[in-house]
């Protein structure tokens, strides 16, 4: 019996809806993840071959970027949601050192291992070191801090949700640079580092913070404190996928960054009433389309490696990948968080939890698409390369480990002589 394609696609829809609700509270307690069992879906799905059509970014490299790039946006608004604690210079000293001290130093460790041990050209290493520096906020959910007003803070969930929120943005101007590079055929010419500084770093910037901002504060008074017709009052998630493209939108319309925008309107939008309960609806809206967006992203990776993503894939590359997850950014991270008023363990499991995943995929797609780099094709398979291992890695370890790091932190034998946490930071935070 033929089954017609397109009731072919709406069962696979229901499927993956009904799992993206079901399978959060399964794999609770168990070593998996859900982005685990998305990569195995597709792999088994496509490898089976009874569809016709063949995921594969390097073909369908446009709808690879705006899909990823929705996946994005709406993980960076859920984000910034649910991020309890207020903006300080101390209080947030872990996300500033991540994104000013690790960020750039795997940014370099990934660019000279690309040039120096896999031979690539300074562009294309530059772009596989923006590519693969910014940790992921799709794939990080379980390493994060809790929804809205729970509490679940601790330093290494809350440093992990703030370098997921703010590097997408910062990682840009590299990417930015590596497409220069690739024009000029990476000689750095000094009027081509002006334009970089003052547009792609200063500028686009500043211009994602003034704008998320902007957009934070409007809709905050419009949701929380118009006089009439608040946008709370409706009770509607929906208001969080609205505030998302309108921010991102109106960021990139005045040549900002709209991943920077997007989290900085979430974290004005939460300081506006910071314990009202309609942050919880949002946040909850924002959490459910993302589930279903990875899972379909996910889904097609899986595909993808079934069709020959990895194919290009040599050993070199391979050790690459492996000493990116357990070497260069565990070494970043430790690096960064020298001198930070942190215990030696939260310090180990923030080092540890780079998670790789969509946001990667984003950048590549976005470089290739806008700047002529060689070894295109090979610089997709070592970047799919690594955030497979990343969701197996990470996915099997997070929910064991951050069981450990939580019971230690609340629990009553926390040893005294492991540096707490400074009185400082304990007074610009809110829990």
């Amino acid at each position: 019996m033929h089954l017609d394609p397109y009731i072919l696609f709406l069962l696979g829809v229901g499927v993956i809806v009904l799992l993206v609700a079901w399978l959060p509270l399964a794999l609770r307690n168990l070593p998996l993840s859900l982005a685990i069992l998305c990569v195995a879906a597709g792999v088994v799905i496509f490898q089976a071959g009874g569809l016709s059509f063949r995921p594969n970014p390097l073909r369908f490299s446009t709808l690879t970027e705006k899909l990823t790039e929705l996946v994005v946006i709406v993980s960076l608004m859920g984000a910034g949601l649910k991020i309890d604690r207020r903006i300080g210079l101390k209080a947030w000293s872990s996300s500033w050192r991540l994104i000013a001290i690790t960020m750039p130093l795997t940014i370099a460790g990934v660019t000279l291992m690309g040039v120096y041990g896999l031979g690539l050209g300074l562009a294309s290493a530059l772009l596989l070191g923006a590519v693969l520096a910014p940790t992921d906020p799709v794939l990080a959910s379980d390493v994060q801090v809790g929804p809205p007003r729970s509490g679940e803070d601790g330093e290494a969930r809350f440093a992990l949700t703030s370098e997921a929120g703010l590097n997408d943005g910062f990682a840009f101007p590299f990417v930015h640079l590596a497409v220069a590079l690739a024009a000029t055929g990476g000689v750095l010419k000094p009027d081509l580092l002006t334009h970089w500084l003052a547009m792609d770093v200063l500028w686009r910037i500043a211009a994602g913070i003034a704008v998320g901002w902007a957009v934070g504060k409007g809709l905050g008074w419009i949701t929380f404190k118009a006089p009439r017709a608040r946008l709370s009052g409706t009770g509607d998630g929906l208001v969080a996928l609205g505030a998302t493209l309108f921010a991102y939108a109106t960021a990139e319309a005045a040549h900002g960054y709209g991943f920077l925008a997007v989290f900085v309107a979430a974290l004005t939008l939460r300081a506006a009433e910071r314990d009202h309960a309609f942050h919880e609806a949002m946040h909850d809206f924002a959490e459910q389309v993302e589930r279903l967006l990875m899972m379909l992203v996910l889904v097609l990776l899986g595909g993808a490696i079934a069709s020959g993503l990895l194919a290009p894939l040599t050993w070199k590359d391979a050790a690459l990948g492996l000493a990116l997850l357990f070497i260069v950014r565990p070494l970043a991270g430790w690096i960064g968080m020298i001198g930070a008023p942190h215990s030696r363990r939260e310090r180990a499991f923030v080092s540890f939890f780079g998670i790789r995943g969509i946001g990667s995929f984003y950048y590549l797609a976005w470089g290739l698409n806008h700047g002529e780099f060689d070894g295109w094709a090979r610089l997709w398979a070592i970047t799919g390369f690594i955030v497979l291992c990343s969701i197996l890695i990470h996915g099997v370890t997070a929910t064991p480990l951050m069981k450990t790091i939580d019971t230690w932190r609340r629990g009553p034998g926390r040893p005294d002589h492991e540096e707490p946490v400074d009185a400082a930071v304990a007074e610009d935070r809110q829990v």
